[in-house]
């Protein structure tokens, strides 16, 4: 339960549907990315470990292109149940905004992701509707003023890798992995 104290410390459970969850016994490896249109667009980056959904906030989104580094900052542990969350949280609330499932699917660990994890440095492959292919998240030094600690998010060189003249697939690919849904529609759709 303390590892979710923090994410439940931020959230007014009888005022957001986002869920309360709980720490999970059994191991898995799923993996989410939601895109979040809070007080900025950014995407958030879950990985499966230890009965959580480990989380960083990715500003820029993932890019497909080897070796561009995108800053993710470490955010709070998420319930496993979070993964299939999508909606609509409301004005006044922690986050407060449309969060849209735009990627999940499951991901696969090199060596040790416990170890990896308390190392700074998670090497493992993404098997999703969107995010395939080997990835890296490798914790930078801290930087002055900020209490979240920052990792970066870089594709691995791949045959799912692109080029920088290549499509984004975030402009490729916008709308939900799990219902088809713009981010407007879900907004509209869970009355925000």
């Amino acid at each position: 339960m303390a590892r979710l104290a923090a994410y439940r410390a931020k959230r007014d459970f009888t005022k957001t549907s986002e869920p309360s969850g709980r720490t999970a016994r059994r191991g898995g490896s799923s993996y989410v990315v939601q895109k979040h249109d809070a007080s900025h667009l950014h995407y958030d980056f879950r990985l499966e470990l230890d009965g959580v959904l480990k989380s960083w906030a990715v500003t820029k989104g993932p890019s497909l292109v080897t070796g561009e580094k995108r800053l993710a900052v470490h955010t709070e542990d998420h319930p496993l149940d979070y993964g299939d969350f999508e909606g609509t949280i409301p004005e006044g609330q922690y986050g407060a905004g449309t969060v849209m499932i735009w990627d999940r699917g499951i991901w696969e660990p090199e060596g040790d992701p416990e170890d990896g994890y308390a190392k700074g440095r998670l090497n493992f492959t993404l098997k999703g509707k969107k995010l395939r292919g080997a990835w890296h998240l490798i914790r930078i030094a801290p930087r002055p003023h900020r209490h979240q600690e920052s990792w970066l998010l870089i594709k691995g060189d791949d045959a799912y890798a692109r080029s920088e003249d290549e499509p984004d697939i975030l402009e490729e690919a916008p709308d939900s992995a799990k219902t088809g849904r713009s981010l407007q529609e879900i907004a509209e759709e869970t009355g925000s």
